[in-house]
């Protein structure tokens, strides 16, 4: 897979893509993570990215003609799907991201400031958003993209039966994990555990994680059809 972020701020990406999973999937090649600066298709001696809203109205607002430059340069190159990361898009859950983690090549449009220009929304392929919450930025939304994503695909997690049980998944919330030591301060591991028998303990996950949707997000629940 391929990702470009198109940025204001590129700095911003430095240390989080060199750390971790996202820093194992880019040394084994299974993604390949481009930040790119705007103002490197801005066209004045200021590399101006933005400018006053018309009407009037605080803040500014980012400008339409270096995000499409920027664009027509990139998907030169390769069908790429377009992604602006925006509080007014849908608000991503695990179904999109395993559906965007599917695709070959991602551009991620960082928004800043008081918002972009409405055209450019009409360049991307779809409008996402991390929550019902204000940032500062797009980098941060597009970093959580990225990661989710990321982790998806095929050999970047040291096993790949990691995924298959973590929540969201049957839109279930996670089993409670434990390890060493099996006792803390009083506070003890489930025998069960600790017992050996695999089919008790997949058992008792599964109640667990029925359990624990139950009581913390029961939207869930009725998102699966269950009463």
């Amino acid at each position: 897979m391929q990702i470009d972020i198109l940025t204001l701020f590129p700095k911003m990406f430095e240390n989080i893509l060199g750390e971790s999973m996202l820093k194992i999937a880019q040394n084994k090649g299974l993604v390949e993570i481009n930040v790119r600066n705007l103002r490197d298709w801005t066209d004045d001696a200021h590399r101006t990215a933005d400018d006053k809203p018309f009407g009037g109205g605080p803040g500014m607002v980012m400008k339409v003609e270096p995000v499409y430059r920027a664009l027509e340069e990139l998907k030169a190159l390769k069908k790429a799907r377009v992604i602006l990361l925006t509080p007014q898009g849908k608000k991503l859950d695990q179904k999109t991201v395993k559906r965007l983690a599917k695709v070959k090549r991602l551009v991620l449009i960082c928004g800043h400031y008081e918002g972009v220009d409405e055209r450019i929304c009409e360049l991307a392929d779809e409008e996402v958003s991390i929550g019902d919450y204000i940032l500062t930025c797009g980098e941060l939304p597009a970093l959580v993209v990225i990661d989710a994503i990321t982790r998806l695909i095929p050999g970047v997690l040291g096993h790949d039966d990691s995924v298959k049980n973590e929540s969201f998944e049957n839109n279930l919330l996670e089993y409670p994990q434990y390890t060493r030591p099996a006792e803390f301060k009083g506070m003890k591991v489930p025998d069960v555990l600790l017992s050996g028998n695999h089919k008790n303990i997949e058992r008792w996950r599964s109640d667990e994680a029925l359990k624990r949707t139950l009581k913390r997000r029961p939207d869930l629940m009725k998102m699966k059809g269950r009463k």
